[in-house]
């Protein structure tokens, strides 16, 4: 058979593939041994000699400093420095898979030569660089002592060091070997010092010469970043806190689909797998929002308390970024002053907080919270004194609602996977009576609850039916539970398809929601239907239907849109966005406006000031990432396949269509003027492009070649000549565009070009944005704001970072933001700097954030819990008041946290949202 033939065939070739891959990768491991084997013993040598040297003759002028080389540590080449040692990182440690779907597909793995081929380019790339200061793969923190004195005017030249090494390798090989062990003890010795020695010749003097350079090592592999000309003294640099924050103005976008009313303004949460751990609480009618940040984790679920004013939500169970657990609890918060008021269940509930509810016929006193553990527990609290009444498994099915009886304070009814129970709550114990479906049909799932006025209990299932469950006197058999049960006294098909929401309103009638036939359905007081509307296909399936203002209704659909609308003049959109892991973003140069691209093939162009949705168009492909022209007429886009569009940013016409290579691109980015467009691609290289007629006329000018894996981040330099570029084995590459797109091999000639955007997460001037023990993913985007005074980061832990520019310190303190519950793929700011926008990944949010002067915060009644720990920040009771200084204690907390990064986890998000909840407040 010739297509089993073909496939025989293919599977061979395939198999040859992969051992030839595989027998390369081998051979450069060999190669990579050889060249430490033969490091070790130049070390060795030279180590001898030195010693020998040392016996013989006085030590010349100076303390010889000694410095390590560590995993994410940097080195002054030619200068004397102390670091904090720390494990080195392993190169076998695989990297996360957070950069996109097609990152997550094997191109990493195929791209990336190993680190022996890496640290060659290093060689040739910085030629004025010291033989004693090549790392190998694994550096060792003896691999710096052996420069023990500093170099002076006279003996800086490579040449002759590179001959002494020479011939000391040449004439002392026996002797080296014969003498290994003394050897090895001498290093012992000097390593086990050099901690101590490092410390005195921390306040020795120091200085930056021209052709120096800082080396830091990610994954054990080397980043050499050259000095610019202007910073005479390098350990003169100081970096510090912005004066600038971030303040939470607007999520453009919201991953979820219930909503809850109070009056005006209706709070948004997440269904699905996609959750926010930021409460949005949206006046439709102003247009504003207000936001709850107390959690430190994805929302779940949350419930209203009868006054309207006080919200209770439940949060998942999750990790802090060092891997600490953070428990499932329960807040309860003020929508008005949004303070919290309690936190519940520390400790309590297992894995998340699945549904909850407040009691109505005791006025709210007490809240009922199923979680998501296997047996499902239903616990009963007194929410205000935080005390557990009752506690009960309910069953290892799905449940999916629980409710306090509106009238009968003591009966709470859940509902899930093929069942609906009845409980009897006395005292600390609950009783429970099973729903019985006898003649009528059981569904698979029973998904929402309400009831009528007469107490009789409604519900809605995954077969279109809703069904009336009536209580009986019928007195119950002694011993099996309490008087009356509740029976099925009527059954009406109401959806084709699922019945996903029941929504009583205040006249008495009621709103369902249809998931398949994507019907709202309005019924009067003997449940009969009496009107209808479906809601267009485009807005997807139903999820969530509240009552709004007069005869107005608001839908939560399946595509994250938020609808407003009555049965005669239809639907008004109040919030959309995607519906899908969402990377691209790029600002307007001149307007108020931003374009998001995501895999669900959307573009979308937003107002940051009117937050409105300009427009959208859905692409052929997913969209990966974005790029304005100068002239502000069109916009580039890059989708997964190679394949880039140029759209009319006015009328979203497109305008012109190109393909480079057949794997995803990472970035798009034009010239100053406009004149030039480089595309990065996973495919290793660069696409250089001619633009004319405004933006709309490309003809192909060259290609980039030298990166050894994916371009991820590039940036211009002001006269078109150069371009800077990363890529996803850290490499730092230079190119000189009008010669043809050739590689800069000396890169120290490109250490003082001033480039015109900074979106590269690797350079002299951004390094220090780095985390400590970092594997090179954690940093999904970067970039500079247009007054040169800022740089915002977004990373891989939900938080958004903004740190002083430059940053050319490690370990340099940021102002952090944690508002997406997903890796934070992109952040932009808009053409004034007024506003930072960042984009979640699965999360899917577009959040805007206001970038605000340093200011007092106010005072405010906010809980911040550490652990089990509840602690009290005293303040004042109105929350629109002016604001008052926060007491001082408080302030260098939040100081410290950020400088030194020593506080808990769980502490630091928490003063982090009591910050943001204030400035919220004294809004």
């Amino acid at each position: 058979d010739d297509s089993i033939s073909a496939a025989s065939t293919s599977d061979v070739q395939d198999r040859l593939s992969a051992l030839e891959l595989r027998v390369q990768q081998q051979e450069d491991e060999i190669t990579v041994l050889k060249a430490a084997l033969a490091d070790v013993l130049r070390r060795l040598a030279i180590s001898e000699d030195h010693v020998a040297s040392v016996r013989k003759s006085a030590p010349s002028k100076g303390q010889p400093s000694l410095r390590e080389a560590i995993s994410m540590s940097c080195i002054t080449n030619g200068s004397t420095g102390s670091r904090k040692t720390s494990h080195s990182s392993s190169v076998s440690v695989a990297r996360k898979e957070t950069l996109s779907s097609a990152a997550k597909s094997g191109t990493e793995k195929k791209k990336e030569k190993p680190p022996g081929q890496k640290e060659k380019k290093e060689e040739s790339h910085s030629n004025d660089q010291s033989p004693q200061t090549q790392a190998s793969p694994s550096p060792q923190p003896s691999s710096q002592t052996l420069q023990t004195h500093r170099q002076t005017q006279e003996s800086k030249s490579s040449a002759p060091a590179k001959s002494t090494e020479k011939s000391l390798t040449a004439e002392k090989p026996h002797g080296a070997w014969e003498s290994s062990d003394d050897s090895r003890n001498k290093l012992l010795r000097v390593a086990s010092t050099s901690k101590l020695i490092s410390k005195v010749a921390k306040n020795a003097d120091k200085y930056v010469s021209k052709g120096e350079y800082i080396k830091m090592f990610m994954r054990g592999r080397p980043i050499t970043m050259f000095i610019p000309s202007d910073v005479e003294n390098y350990d003169d640099i100081r970096t510090e806190l912005p004066p600038e924050k971030l303040k939470l103005e607007w999520v453009a976008r919201i991953a979820g689909a219930a909503i809850l009313c109070t009056a005006s303004v209706f709070q948004l949460q997440s269904e699905g797998v996609n959750f926010l751990k930021t409460m949005v609480l949206f006046n439709y009618e102003e247009r504003t929002q207000r936001h709850y940040l107390g959690h430190t984790d994805c929302v779940k679920c949350l419930a209203v308390h009868p006054d309207k004013i006080r919200i209770a939500t439940g949060q998942l169970a999750g990790v802090d970024k060092d891997g600490r657990p953070l428990q499932p609890h329960v807040r309860v918060w003020d929508s008005v002053s949004l303070v919290t008021l309690q936190v519940i269940g520390l400790g309590t509930f297992e894995r998340g907080v699945g549904c909850l509810d407040f009691s109505k016929a005791d006025s709210g006193t007490h809240l009922c919270v199923i979680d998501d553990s296997n047996e499902h527990m239903l616990t009963v609290w007194d929410w205000q004194r935080k005390s557990k009444i009752a506690e009960i498994k309910t069953t290892n099915e799905v449940v999916l609602a629980v409710e306090f009886h509106p009238t009968d304070a003591n009966t709470i009814i859940t509902c899930g996977k093929s069942h609906i129970f009845f409980w009897t709550w006395s005292g600390n114990s609950l009783s429970r009576k099973q729903g019985i479906f006898g003649k009528y049909e059981k569904p698979k799932f029973v998904q929402c609850l309400a009831f009528l006025g007469n107490g009789d209990v409604l519900t809605g299932d995954s077969g279109g039916i809703i069904l009336i469950w009536g209580k009986t006197t019928v007195e119950s058999t002694a011993g099996k539970g309490p008087k009356g049960v509740y029976q099925i006294s009527r059954q009406i098909k109401a959806h084709d398809g699922s019945v996903f929401t029941l929504c009583q309103m205040r006249n008495g009638m009621l709103l369902t929601g249809g998931g398949k036939d994507r019907k709202i359905i309005l019924w009067d007081h003997d449940l009969n239907p009496e009107r209808e509307i479906e809601v267009p296909d485009q807005y997807g399936t139903i999820r969530a239907v509240a009552e709004g203002k007069a005869d107005q209704f608001l839908v939560g659909t399946s595509r994250n849109f938020v609808l407003r609308g009555t049965f005669n003049d239809g639907f008004l959109v109040e919030v959309q966005g995607h519906t899908d892991e969402l990377w691209g973003l790029a600002s307007h140069p001149f307007k108020d406006l931003f374009l998001t691209c995501a895999q669900d093939r959307q573009v979308c162009m937003w107002n940051s000031v009117d937050h409105t949705l300009e427009w959208t168009r859905l692409l052929d492909e997913p969209g990966h990432c974005a790029d304005f022209h100068p002239s502000g007429a069109v916009v580039a886009i890059g989708t997964h396949s190679g394949r880039w569009f140029v759209l009319d940013a006015e009328t979203r016409d497109l305008v012109s269509i190109h393909t480079d290579g057949n794997e995803q691109l990472s970035v798009m980015r034009y010239s100053v003027d406009g004149t030039l467009l480089a595309v990065g691609s996973h495919d290793n290289f660069i696409y250089l492009y001619v633009v004319t007629e405004n933006g709309r006329k490309y003809s192909r000018y060259g290609k980039c070649t030298g990166h050894s894996s994916y371009i991820t981040h590039l940036d211009w330099s002001p006269d078109n000549k150069y371009i800077m570029s990363n890529s996803g084995d850290y490499e730092i590459l230079y190119w000189d565009i009008p010669s043809g797109c050739k590689l800069i091999r000396n890169r120290s000639d490109c250490k003082d070009i001033d480039w015109t955007t900074y979106t590269c997460v690797l350079g002299f001037q951004v390094f220090g944005v780095w985390p400590e023990g970092s594997d090179g993913t954690d940093i999904n985007a970067l970039v500079r704001s247009h007054n040169r005074k800022v740089i915002a980061v977004a990373d891989d832990f939900c938080k958004v970072h903004l740190f002083q520019y430059p940053c050319s310190k490690p370990k340099a303190p940021s102002h952090k933001y944690s508002a997406h519950s997903s890796h934070v793929t992109n952040v932009s700011f808009t053409h004034s700097d007024g506003h930072l926008i960042s984009t979640g990944g699965k999360d899917m949010s577009i959040i805007q954030w206001k970038l605000v002067e340093k200011v007092t915060l106010p005072q405010n009644d906010i809980v911040v819990d550490i652990g089990a720990t509840k602690v009290p920040i005293p303040a004042s009771e109105n929350a629109v008041q002016s604001p008052a200084p926060l007491p001082q204690p408080f302030n260098e907390m939040n100081q410290n946290e950020s400088v030194t990064g020593s506080s808990p986890a769980s502490l630091e998000s928490n003063l982090e949202q009591s910050a943001e909840a204030s400035e919220e407040q004294s809004e």
